[in-house]
C-alpha cells in the first residue's frame, strides 16, 4: 500500500487556492481540521480569497471568549466569497456579512445538504427530496412527481478541496472518525478533487483494524498532523 505524503498545517493551507469551493468536515466544534484552517488564516495577505465553503454551519463565534471554531477564522479573516451551510446560527459575524451584503450565504437543509455533497461523490445526477416544499427553498428548482409523491430535484455538490478530520490516521491514508466527529467528513471525503486529512494519531499501516476504516485511503491526497502547523 502507497503512503501519502505527511506535511504540516502551513504546506497544507498553501494548497488551498483563491476562488475554490472549500468542502470543510465538522459540526460546530466537534470533527473540524483546526490546524489546517488557523494555517490558511496565518498566511495573511497571501491566504487564498473568495472561496465557497461548503460546511455544515458557520462554526463558533464568540468574540468576548476569543473563542472561533470551524470555519469561523476563515469568516472573521473575509476570505469567503459564498457560505454554503445549514445554519448560521452560532455565528454572528456571519450573520453581520450576510446582511450587509458582504458575504453571500447559502442556506440548504442539512439532510439535504448532506446528500448533496454524498451525491457527488458516488458520482450521482442528484437526489430527489420533499424537503423545501412550498418555501423559498424549492424557487429555481426542478420539480419531479413519483407516483403521487412530488420532490424537488437537488443537483451534486461537488469541491475542489476537502478539509477533514479524523481521529486515527495511517500511512497509507485510511482514516477512523470518533463517534460525532464522522458526520460531514467520510461524505466529504469522496466529493473532492483534492482531499487533505489532519489526523489526530498517525498509525503504521495495518495498525488500523480494516472493519474500522471510515475513509478508505484511495480518497486521500495529504495527510497533516494535529498542531503541525510549521
Amino acid at each position: 500500500m502507497i503512503k501519502k505524503p505527511i506535511i504540516t498545517a502551513a504546506e497544507a493551507a498553501a494548497l488551498v487556492k483563491s476562488g475554490d469551493v472549500v468542502q470543510v468536515g465538522g459540526f460546530i466544534n466537534c470533527g473540524s481540521p483546526d490546524s489546517v484552517i488557523a494555517a490558511i488564516v496565518a498566511r495573511g495577505a497571501q491566504a487564498p480569497r473568495e472561496l465557497t465553503l461548503v460546511c455544515n454551519d458557520s462554526g463558533l463565534h464568540d468574540e468576548a471568549k476569543g473563542k472561533f471554531t470551524s470555519i469561523a477564522p476563515l469568516i472573521k479573516a473575509k476570505l469567503a466569497r459564498k457560505i454554503i451551510a445549514s445554519h448560521i446560527g452560532t455565528n454572528p459575524e456571519t450573520q453581520r456579512q450576510m446582511n450587509s451584503g458582504e458575504t453571500e450565504v447559502l442556506l440548504v437543509p442539512q439532510g439535504t445538504l448532506a446528500e448533496r455533497v454524498r451525491a457527488a461523490g458516488a458520482g450521482l445526477g442528484g437526489i430527489l427530496t420533499p424537503t423545501g416544499l412550498g418555501t423559498e427553498v424549492e424557487i429555481g428548482k426542478q420539480k419531479l412527481t413519483v407516483g403521487s409523491k412530488v420532490y424537488l430535484l437537488e443537483e451534486p455538490l461537488p469541491g475542489d478541496v476537502a478539509l477533514v478530520k479524523a481521529r486515527k490516521g495511517d500511512k497509507a491514508g485510511n482514516l477512523q472518525y470518533a463517534k460525532t466527529a464522522r458526520n460531514f467528513n467520510p461524505l466529504m471525503a469522496t466529493a473532492c478533487k483534492l482531499v487533505i486529512a489532519e489526523v489526530e494519531e498517525l498509525v503504521e499501516i495495518g495498525q488500523i483494524d480494516p472493519d474500522q476504516v471510515h475513509t478508505p485511503s484511495i480518497f486521500v491526497d495529504y495527510l497533516v498532523i494535529t498542531g503541525a502547523a510549521t
